[in-house]
């Protein structure tokens, strides 16, 4: 039975998780489970699987959990903050963590889960891509095991040999045949849309994603195509990739999630339905397989697959993503921050579709000429540069 620590349990990767929890009561069971400020659904997740802590991000909803369970006999210890969600990603008795926090929020915990050698499946981007080298080192240093859960680098992890597999960060594409890595990329609701009207996108519109089931900033980031820019930053780390290594392909269909070609001219493709089921099954599992309740494809259904490069014209965020990881460490971090600031704007109706990718190029450009890679060796300054570069891109937003 393992036991497992769910962070962001109230989002998408966590109710996923969860389902696949469901799916097999005999391997898996909960022992913490940590949220941002839905104590509603917390409430109704610790009724379900009565783990022995939860956590929520702010003293508010933890006294809203709290009330919300006050005439129940359940023996849970209920916290918030922080400290509190890195204290249960790194309890003796947890053997793997779900890092599924969206955002820069996820990154403590899930370094504490890896400092306290869990195994870690991790669906938080934005850990590597703020700390890239001081993770992967860490990952070695602790002799955690590292499992990629984003739907993408999930496949290409399966196409992969074992000795890439179980050296991540560290190995060597070259030496094990590989030529160059597809990560796919369904190019979300507007890939078909006049780039000139994209001025007049709506939150709603934006979150409306046609293929996947996610949270309104992961699909704000897909719409702008900067969720690929982000994982092209991860699969970089992960796979210790060079920039000739890596390429990004629109997929509309996202039935293939992503590819490896080799140096004999084989590909291996990793395919299924649109469901994040699939790719934490096999997190939780491997290397074995588990059921994951997603019904397999039918290919008499799935009809044409087809494929484009990218439009940087109409995505210019993955354009900026890319750039920036060939520029370092201090440039993927502001990049992701300045976005968050930028996505959470627009999705409060304070800023156009298309200016979200302007504030993160004047936010990168500022941080570019003031910062080097060079100063962004260890986590504290990484902590102060994402401050750093929220800060200038509120200030874009004023102006």
């Amino acid at each position: 039975m393992h036991k497992l620590t769910v962070l962001g349990a109230t989002g998408s990767i966590g109710t996923s998780t969860l389902k696949v929890v469901d799916q097999n009561p005999d391997k898996y069971s909960i022992v913490a489970l940590v949220a941002g400020s839905n104590a509603q659904k917390m409430a109704e997740l610790c009724l379900k699987y009565k783990p022995k802590y939860a956590v929520m991000s702010t003293v508010e909803a933890e006294r809203e959990l709290k009330a919300h369970l006050d005439n129940v006999s359940l023996d849970i210890e209920i916290m918030s903050g922080t400290d509190s969600a890195c204290q249960v990603s790194a309890l003796a008795e947890v053997d793997m963590v779900m890092a599924a926090i969206v955002g820069a929020a996820g990154l403590l915990p899930t370094l504490s889960a890896v400092k306290a050698g869990k195994k870690v499946l991790l669906a938080n981007k934005e850990a590597l891509v703020m700390t890239g080298q001081i993770f992967i080192d860490a990952v070695d240093k602790y002799n955690a095991e590292l499992l990629p859960i984003d739907s993408e680098h999930n496949a290409i992890f399966q196409c992969m040999p074992e000795q890439v597999q179980t050296n991540l960060g560290r190995c060597n594409l070259a030496k094990h045949g590989i030529q160059e890595i597809l990560l796919t990329g369904s190019g979300g609701p507007f890939r078909y849309r006049d780039v000139d009207t994209l001025v007049d996108v709506t939150p709603e519109q934006a979150i409306a994603h046609p293929n996947w089931s996610m949270g309104p900033k992961i699909s704000v980031d897909s719409a702008t195509m900067m969720n690929k820019g982000l994982e092209y930053i991860e699969a970089k780390w992960l796979f210790n990739t060079q920039k000739d290594q890596l390429k990004v392909l629109v997929h509309p269909q996202s039935v293939i999630h992503s590819m490896v070609q080799y140096k004999d001219g084989s590909v291996l493709a990793q395919m299924g339905q649109p469901d994040m089921a699939t790719p934490i099954a096999y997190g939780l599992s491997y290397p074995q397989r588990i059921q994951s309740g997603v019904k397999p494809l039918n290919f008499a259904e799935v009809g044409e697959l087809t494929f484009l490069k990218p439009d940087y014209a109409r995505y210019p965020c993955l354009k900026l993503a890319i750039e920036a990881c060939y520029q370092g460490q201090h440039a993927t971090t502001a990049l992701n921050a300045a976005n968050e600031v930028a996505v959470g704007a627009f999705l409060a109706n304070q800023l156009q579709f298309n200016e979200i990718s302007a504030v993160n190029e004047k936010v990168l450009s500022k941080i570019n000429a003031s910062v080097s890679s060079n100063d962004v060796l260890d986590l504290e300054s990484v902590l102060e540069l994402d401050r750093m570069a929220r800060n200038y891109a509120i200030e874009q937003l004023r102006e």
